[in-house]
C-alpha cells in the first residue's frame, strides 16, 4: 500500500485484535493525522461524503482524523484498510468530511462524538496529543464485575500491583458506572474526565486510552491490562506482602513522578 500513516494504525489495530481486546466488531480507534501524512494517502481537498454530529467542533477545525468505521472487525483492517477505515476532516464546527476510506459506503464508528469530544479535551492539556483508542481488555472488565467503582480506589489497587504502574500511568485511572454506549451521556462523562486522566474504564464494557503516539497509547493499555490480570490473579489470595504506600512515594521520588495526589499521601 505505501501509506506509513495508516500501515503504523493497521498494525496496531492487528495487535489489538490478536491480544483478544477488540472481538468481533468490538472497539474502535481516533488518530490525528498531519496534513502531509493526509497528502501522502488522498487528496485534503475532495470530500466525498460529509458527517454530522449536533456538538461544538470549533476547536478542532481543519484537522484531520483517521477513524475506524462502524461495524468494522480489527482483524480485518490489515488486509482491507480502505474499507474498514476512513481519513475525515473537520470542515466546520459540527461536520466531517470523508477523504479517503468506507468505500463500501460506511461511515465514523458509532463513538466517534465520544473520540471526539475526548480528543477536544485532551488537546486543551496536552497539545501534543493526537490518539484515542478504545477497547475491551479481558481482565479490566472483569474487575469492573467485583471491584468498587471508586477512581482513586482502582488507582491505588493497580498501583500496588506492579511496580511499572505508577510510572505509566502517574495520573491515575478514572472509572465510570455502566452507562449505555454510543451515546450522548457516556461520551460528556468520559470527555470530561479526559481533562483530567488519559484512561477512562467503562464499567462491564472497556477502556479508553489516550496519548501522544501509537505506541504511547497501546503500552499504556497493555499496563493497565497487565496489572488488572494481576489483582484478578491474586484477588480471593492472602496476601503476604504488596507495595506500600511508602514505597510507591519512594518511587515516585526516584523517577521524579508527578503522580496524583490525595491517594498515598
Amino acid at each position: 500500500m505505501g501509506y506509513k500513516c495508516i500501515e503504523e494504525v493497521t498494525e496496531i489495530l492487528d495487535l489489538l485484535y490478536k491480544h483478544g481486546w477488540d472481538e468481533r466488531n468490538g472497539g474502535n480507534l481516533s488518530y490525528i493525522l498531519t496534513e502531509e501524512e493526509v497528502e501522502s494517502v488522498c487528496d485534503t481537498d475532495k470530500v466525498k461524503r460529509t458527517f454530522t454530529y449536533n456538538f461544538d467542533m470549533s476547536s478542532i477545525v481543519g484537522k484531520y482524523f483517521v477513524i475506524t468505521g462502524t461495524g468494522k472487525y480489527f482483524k480485518n483492517c490489515l488486509k482491507d484498510p480502505e474499507t474498514n477505515l476512513g481519513i475525515l476532516k473537520v470542515i466546520d464546527n459540527h461536520t466531517l468530511g470523508l477523504l479517503w476510506g468506507y468505500k463500501d459506503g460506511g461511515a465514523p464508528t458509532s463513538e466517534a462524538p465520544t473520540h471526539l469530544k475526548c480528543h477536544i479535551e485532551r488537546l486543551k492539556v496536552d497539545p501534543k496529543h493526537r490518539l484515542v483508542c478504545h477497547c475491551h481488555p479481558t481482565n479490566v472488565i472483569c474487575m469492573t464485575h467485583i471491584h468498587d467503582l471508586d477512581s482513586n480506589h482502582w488507582t491505588e489497587d493497580l498501583w500496588k500491583m506492579q511496580t511499572e504502574s505508577i510510572v505509566v500511568f502517574p495520573e491515575g485511572i478514572a472509572v465510570l458506572p455502566w452507562i449505555l454506549c454510543g451515546g450522548e451521556e457516556i461520551g460528556i462523562a468520559t470527555a470530561e474526565k479526559m481533562k483530567e486522566y488519559r484512561s477512562v474504564v467503562w464499567a462491564q464494557h472497556g477502556l479508553f486510552c489516550t496519548g501522544k503516539t501509537l505506541d504511547e497509547v497501546f503500552g499504556l493499555i497493555e499496563t493497565i491490562e497487565k496489572a488488572a490480570e494481576i489483582y484478578m490473579k491474586i484477588c480471593d489470595k492472602p496476601r503476604l506482602q504488596s507495595i506500600t504506600n511508602e514505597q510507591l512515594l519512594t518511587l515516585a521520588k526516584a523517577f521524579k513522578i508527578d503522580f496524583r495526589h490525595g491517594i498515598i499521601d
